[in-house]
């Protein structure tokens, strides 16, 4: 678990240095979004992976990785959005944007980890395109929830599911890099 917690940090490292430099180029613009809009997203990027794994022949070179870390980037976005709400202007400069994103990715990791240790990793088993249909799963429940108004009657939050999405991109590409 030791090494799954350094690939981890090193994939949300690459994230969040993402992160920051487009909020230094846009700013907060995304706080205006709302929770679908960054689902839809989120899918957009899903369904690109899915193809990208199910076609033999590609037409533009290019491959998953900036898909899962724009999955990963997308869900804290929308973790933040649960947590502060949505709003009407960009709100956020980069420290505040940047302590939020560490703060979602903290609680998710350690989520993981108490996952990983219940499961034994077994997602070192599995399969990257099996990884990207469970993300595709998890993007179908938010979208029910939340086309039910939020309301569930026994299933987990949406929070739960965004913070798997991005538990299993982590893994995707920490996969990803050991095939390489």
């Amino acid at each position: 678990m030791q090494k799954t917690s350094q690939q981890y940090d090193e994939v949300t490292d690459e994230c969040r240095s993402l992160y920051i430099d487009k909020m230094t180029d846009y700013g907060s613009a995304w706080r205006i979004l709302r929770l679908p809009s960054l689902t839809d997203q989120i899918f957009i990027k899903a369904q690109r992976i899915r193809q990208l794994q199910e076609n033999n022949v590609r037409k533009v070179d290019e491959d998953e990785i900036p898909e899962f870390i724009g999955i990963i980037n997308y869900s804290v976005m929308a973790l933040i959005q649960i947590e502060k709400g949505i709003a009407e202007q960009p709100d956020l400069n980069v420290e505040e944007a940047t302590k939020l994103f560490d703060k979602h990715i903290t609680i998710t990791k350690q989520l993981m980890e108490d996952k990983n240790h219940d499961y034994g990793e077994a997602w070192r088993e599995m399969r990257v395109s099996s990884l990207t249909d469970l993300i595709l799963q998890k993007l179908l429940r938010v979208k029910q929830i939340e086309n039910n108004s939020g309301k569930t009657l026994v299933s987990e939050g949406i929070d739960a599911n965004y913070q798997d999405m991005i538990n299993y991109a982590v893994f995707a590409l920490i996969l990803m890099s050991e095939e390489n």
